[in-house]
C-alpha cells in the first residue's frame, strides 16, 4: 500500500508529540489526546497510523514507548544522516551553525560555494569547498542529504549538480521550485510563502471593509 505524502509529512509531528508525552512520564495516549495536542481529529490519527499497522487497543489507546519506537524506525531516525550545505551566505551560515540538527541525527559534514571568495573560509568547523569537489566529497563522506541555500537564479543548476552526485533527498531554501527525477525527493522551505498564506487569516472580519 502506497502511503500518501501528506501522511509521511505528519509522522515527525507524531514523534515529537510522543516524545513530549514520554518526557512527562505518560505511558499510554489516546487518539483523542494526541489529536488535541496536534490539532487533528482522532479519526485522522487512526487513519494515518493504520497505513503502518495496528498499534492501539480500543478503550486503552496507544503504548507510547512502542508507537514511538515503530515510528522512529519507519522514519529511520535511529540512523545518522550526513548532510552538505550548498551556499554559504547568511542563510547557509545559519544552517551550518544551527545546533538542533545533531541531536536528531542530522550532521552537516561539508559546505560548498561557487564564489571563490567564500572557498577556503572556515564556518562552524567546516572549510568551504568549491563546487567541483562536490561529487568526490559526497562519496567520501557518505552524504545522503543536500541543503540548498543559494539565490533563486542558481537553484536549478545546484539542485541538478546535487542530484547527479546520487543524493536523493534535498532541502531547498531557494525561493523557486525545481524539477528533479522521480526518485529524488525535494522539500521546499520558503518562509515568504508561509507568511503570505497566514495573512489570509489576518483579514478584517468586518464585511463592510
Amino acid at each position: 500500500m502506497e502511503v500518501p505524502e501528506v501522511v509521511v509529512n505528519r509522522l515527525p509531528q507524531y514523534v515529537r508529540a510522543l516524545r513530549q508525552l514520554q518526557a512527562q512520564n505518560h505511558d499510554v495516549v489516546s487518539s483523542q489526546l494526541l489529536g488535541y495536542i496536534l490539532q487533528m481529529t482522532p479519526a485522522q490519527i487512526r487513519k494515518d497510523l493504520s497505513y503502518f499497522g495496528r498499534f492501539g487497543k480500543q478503550g486503552r489507546g496507544y503504548t507510547i514507548a512502542y508507537l514511538l519506537h515503530v515510528l522512529q524506525d519507519i522514519l529511520q531516525l535511529d540512523h545518522e544522516w550526513n548532510m552538505a550545505v550548498v551556499g554559504v551566505g547568511r542563510l547557509g551560515r545559519a544552517i551550518i551553525s544551527y545546533p538542533g540538527f545533531s541531536p536528531e541525527g542530522f550532521k552537516v559534514v561539508a559546505a560548498f560555494d561557487a564564489d571563490a571568495r567564500q572557498v577556503g573560509q572556515s564556518i562552524g568547523g567546516l572549510i568551504v569547498q568549491p563546487m567541483d569537489e562536490l561529487p568526490v566529497t559526497v562519496r567520501q563522506k557518505s552524504i545522503q542529504i543536500g541543503i540548498v541555500a543559494v539565490p533563486a537564479a542558481q537553484a536549478a543548476e545546484v539542485v541538478a549538480q546535487i542530484t547527479q552526485c546520487g543524493i536523493r533527498a534535498i532541502l531547498n531554501y531557494a525561493p523557486v521550485n525545481t524539477h528533479t527525477p522521480l526518485d529524488v525527493k525535494v522539500r521546499n522551505i520558503d518562509p515568504v510563502l508561509s507568511l503570505q498564506s497566514m495573512t489570509y487569516y489576518l483579514r478584517s472580519n468586518d464585511t463592510g471593509n
